[in-house]
């Protein structure tokens, strides 16, 4: 494994995660062998805003029944099973983390989604997944982890079938320089790959898409995130929540989001745009 990716494997890499979050949900009460979308939305959801900014990009980007779907970094798989529970699609989930495929793969079956979802563990410069194969490539919250940034895009293009989709939710820098560590995505700035809006969309055009829609939806993410914060502060933390994939440096990583996104440190982008064909 190359060293960048191997140290964002290890920045992620948790052992026991699908125990850890089994154990949660029965703690809150829940039938952990017979679990809802529902049910883990609050835990699953590894990007600022949990399950909302994920249905609103789903409908932005027009899927439905039989879409076929690689969800691109997918985490424990939340954004891949919640595509297929609402929307009907067919999702391959792939992503780095070894421990997060696992938990994905638990997930999946006590939702009964394992048939609609599939993970595999590989790069999001490697996609295990043939040519022109997918309609849809989605990518929420994964894009600043990855340097090449040209050679991500070439991989995108390779699995998606003509005229497919790209559809992010994605984290960029802001206009003041400079970002508070550590966040959910890094420790600090030797894992951090982030570029402006403009430099991501700039990149997209030139390897070939086409923008369909591209708005910044930072107030709309910070809106969401401090919302979030002021009720576990009134109401204390909340039993389930992103926090079990985070650790301990939770709270501190929570806070540096909103504190870059009040500071114009981070922006954030929901996009879709299309391959020319």
């Amino acid at each position: 494994m190359k060293s960048i990716e191997g140290a964002v494997n290890a920045h992620y890499s948790q052992a026991g995660l699908g125990a850890s979050i089994l154990k949660a949900l029965e703690d809150a009460g829940k039938d952990v062998n017979a679990l809802t979308p529902e049910d883990l939305a609050p835990v699953e959801e590894f990007h600022i805003g949990g399950r909302k900014p994920t249905l609103d990009l789903g409908r932005l980007a027009g899927l439905s029944e039989g879409t076929k779907v690689v969800d691109v970094g997918c985490g424990v798989g939340g954004p891949a099973r919640a595509l297929a529970h609402y929307f009907g699609c067919d999702v391959t989930g792939v992503d780095l983390t070894e421990e997060f495929c696992a938990a994905a793969v638990l997930l999946n079956k006590r939702t009964g989604l394992d048939r609609k979802v599939t993970i595999r563990q590989g790069s999001a410069l490697a996609l295990p997944l043939e040519d022109a194969s997918v309609d849809v490539v989605w990518m929420q919250h994964v894009g600043m982890n990855i340097e090449d940034k040209a050679g991500l895009l070439q991989e995108l293009k390779r699995v998606l079938k003509p005229n497919g989709r790209f559809a992010m939710y994605e984290v960029f820098c802001g206009k003041e320089s400079g970002v508070h560590f550590p966040l959910p995505f890094a420790g600090g700035p030797d894992m951090s790959f982030l570029v402006s809006p403009e430099e991501a969309q700039g990149l997209c055009e030139a390897a070939g898409f086409k923008t369909e829609v591209w708005k910044d939806v930072t107030d709309e993410a910070t809106g969401l995130l401090r919302a979030a914060l002021e009720k576990a502060m009134t109401d204390g933390p909340a039993p389930l929540s992103v926090g079990i994939l985070m650790g301990p440096e939770f709270p501190i990583k929570v806070g540096n989001v909103l504190r870059n996104l009040e500071e114009n440190r981070i922006r954030v982008v929901r996009a879709v745009l299309t391959l020319n064909p």
